[in-house]
């Protein structure tokens, strides 16, 4: 057996609960927080952050969070959060008593968020198993996307990690594996990355420059959209909208976007901001944006 297994659980009843689980099926994945982390003043201030955001949300329902695992895991607090925050009107009873009705109920639920935030099944973070297993990773994870998606100005602790252990059962017996994993932003290096940025150099120390640099991304724009017979004059305004800049994505990465998932003629600011979070969750997703950017 890995002995990072063993050194994993440390405490007793860390090892208690996951033994009296069900045993892992072959090929089955799941990922812990160590102990090691479980005191993290850093997680537990994120805990607490979203415990009162949760319950200042709710406040007008009455409705009062005290653990996030023990709390959320049946659907009822998620489902008041999303019809709050979201205004979305979900096809499922308000309270649900067995655990195949809370099943039924968090992936209706799940998939609501699923589907608010264009996030596609691999990107998720989260499963209708964990959140019903009481999982806290997971429920970071999920309250945290949550929260950025419809409350993107609120002041979520930044730098927000833990360590976890991945449990996979094997033909040789248990496999696993060692991360830190990022709850929150990274800030530090965001911060860096700033500091490194060369269009803050430019503006800073050659403004002269700064209109050959516009018609040479000008042209560039111009020259991978105008395969779809689209014609690029201005950047700021004509990519103002997300549209083009979807489009662009799309001809560079080489994909098709779903026009499902967009709005093609955007009618208002809202429809005009989905694009743009959306045009900027598929760069990060690519790897090619690690800082934050404000949509609006």
């Amino acid at each position: 057996m890995d002995p990072d297994f063993l050194n994993a659980f440390t405490q007793p009843s860390t090892l208690d609960r996951f033994l009296t689980e069900d045993a892992i099926a072959k090929g089955e994945k799941r990922k812990l927080i160590k102990p090691t982390s479980s005191n993290n003043p850093k997680l537990e201030e994120l805990k607490l952050f979203l415990t009162e955001w949760i319950n200042r949300t709710l406040k007008e329902e009455h409705i009062v969070v005290k653990s996030l695992e023990e709390d959320l895991y049946d659907g009822l607090v998620l489902h008041h959060l999303l019809e709050n925050l979201g205004s979305l009107k979900l096809d499922v009873d308000k309270i649900a008593l067995t655990e195949k009705k809370q099943r039924q109920k968090l992936s209706v639920i799940l998939e609501a968020v699923a589907k608010c935030l264009q996030l596609e099944e691999s990107q998720l973070k989260w499963s209708v198993e964990s959140i019903l297993a009481k999982d806290l990773l997971s429920t970071l994870h999920l309250l945290v996307a949550i929260a950025k998606h419809f409350e993107p100005s609120l002041a979520l602790p930044p730098n927000v990690q833990v360590e976890t252990i991945t449990i996979e059962t094997t033909s040789r017996g248990l496999k696993t594996s060692n991360v830190v994993e990022y709850i929150t932003e990274n800030k530090e290096n965001i911060e860096a990355q700033s500091k490194d940025d060369a269009f803050d150099e430019l503006f800073i120390c050659a403004p002269d420059k700064l209109d050959a640099v516009k018609k040479a991304l000008l042209q560039f724009v111009d020259q991978h959209v105008g395969k779809l017979g689209l014609n690029v004059k201005d950047i700021q305004s004509q990519l103002s909208d997300g549209v083009i800049l979807l489009l662009l994505i799309g001809q560079l990465e080489g994909y098709f976007l779903n026009l499902r998932n967009f709005f093609l003629t955007p009618a208002s600011t809202m429809e005009m901001l989905h694009n743009v979070n959306l045009a900027l969750e598929l760069l990060a997703e690519g790897g090619l944006l690690n800082f934050p950017v404000n949509s609006e």
